[in-house]
């Protein structure tokens, strides 16, 4: 099988989910705000609901700095590189409501199963899937398998391809390989999901993964996406509460470092 038809697999699991004869269970639909609702938490653990509702709803998805499409699409991003799939509908539905498009979903799926590891993104498949049927969305709404593909920066590439060559080479020729075909030729490449975005939900993943050796280079190609350092400390803030504070304590010298090094 083809490179490109692994890149296809997360977008035709999702039209099987919308065509098969399956009801999918309705997303939960929270009269509170932007978390998906459990009932009971209250007679469980009461201060855990004082804090979803006076904390997270109150605040936290109120916050400037990151729009509510963004902040979608970062915590999206995050449960599916954190294989949190049990509240995932509720939030594609959310996230569906504040201007993430279809499309965009589905190529974060693709995207992440290279930066989040295969499984988890498929195990994302069956929740998406369940928010687009409900809402009736269709294949001519998601991406192409095989679109025309984003002008390649010629000069970036080669410099970026040289430097993994030099250094990994000789460690693993079919990583360095495909890393250059599969990712920064064609992934990279997809016109679905804006740079920016692909950028911003990588970064996501590797702080959602505790990957941080690799955020210098994707948190840098961000900010030259567009990200700005108010949306880098927002996002930081968003996956506190999705991920973690030890993750983000975890990302944020090597953060600062970065933000430092652009001043």
């Amino acid at each position: 099988m083809k490179y490109r038809d692994f890149i296809a697999l997360s977008a035709a699991a999702v039209l099987a989910t919308l065509a098969s004869g399956c009801t999918p269970p309705e997303p939960p639909q929270s009269p509170t705000g932007p978390i998906a609702p459990v009932q009971g938490t209250e007679n469980v653990a009461p201060a855990l609901a004082h804090y979803r509702d006076d904390v997270v709803v109150g605040d936290l998805w109120e916050r400037e700095g990151l729009s509510a499409r963004d902040r979608s699409l970062v915590t999206v991003a995050e449960m599916i590189a954190g294989n949190q799939s049990v509240e995932l509908s509720f939030y594609v539905n959310k996230a569906l409501d504040d201007g993430v498009l279809p499309r965009e979903i589905s190529e974060t799926i693709t995207h992440l199963a290279f930066y989040s590891g295969w499984q988890n993104a498929m195990a994302a498949v069956p929740k998406i899937g369940a928010a687009f049927k409900e809402r009736s969305i269709e294949a001519s709404a998601l991406p192409a398998a095989d679109p025309e593909l984003l002008p390649l920066d010629e000069a970036a590439e080669q410099a970026r391809a040289q430097q993994v060559e030099s250094n990994f080479g000789s460690v693993s020729p079919g990583v360095v390989e495909n890393t250059g075909k599969v990712l920064f030729q064609d992934l990279w490449l997809r016109p679905d999901l804006a740079p920016r975005d692909r950028s911003l939900i990588t970064v996501v993943a590797l702080v959602t993964s505790g990957q941080v050796q690799q955020i210098p280079f994707h948190l840098n190609r961000a900010m030259d996406n567009g990200l700005t350092r108010a949306e880098v400390a927002e996002t930081l803030n968003q996956l506190a509460f999705y991920a973690g504070w030890p993750k983000v304590f975890t990302a944020m010298p090597v953060v600062k470092e970065v933000l430092g090094a652009r001043q």
